[in-house]
């Protein structure tokens, strides 16, 4: 490949991977003042760098996204996106079911006590 070849192929890589960003643009910044705070819980630094914070969201986002993502490729047969979805998908990671049960087990709770103090008014 010549150097003309080359230097076209990367600018044309580089114009996709642009695209691709604009495309999917967000606002940055959304959860750092949460993931700041995971991270100090997990032995992290108070005050962590911002290209720390940067990288972080960045990984948490695209994680979250590809799972949202996968869960509503399975829901389209279905036609609705139902939280069993979610469960199944993280069916082979014990700790992250284990939690998603116990966090929604907590959220049914938590209704519950709602409704119910609610209606003693």
């Amino acid at each position: 490949m010549s150097g003309a070849a080359a230097a076209s192929s990367s600018k044309q890589k580089a114009a996709a991977v642009q695209q691709a960003e604009t495309s999917t643009k967000r606002k940055r910044g959304v959860f750092q003042k949460d993931l700041q705070h995971m991270m100090y819980g997990f032995g992290d630094d108070p005050n962590p760098l911002p290209e720390t914070m940067a990288l972080v969201e960045d990984i948490v986002v695209e994680y979250v996204s590809d799972l949202a993502n996968k869960a509503q490729e399975m829901a389209s047969k279905r036609g609705k996106l139902l939280t069993e979805d979610f469960l199944f998908l993280i069916r082979k990671d014990p700790a992250k079911l284990n939690r998603s049960r116990e966090l929604l087990s907590m959220n049914e709770e938590l209704k519950q006590a709602r409704k119910n103090f609610d209606m003693d008014d």
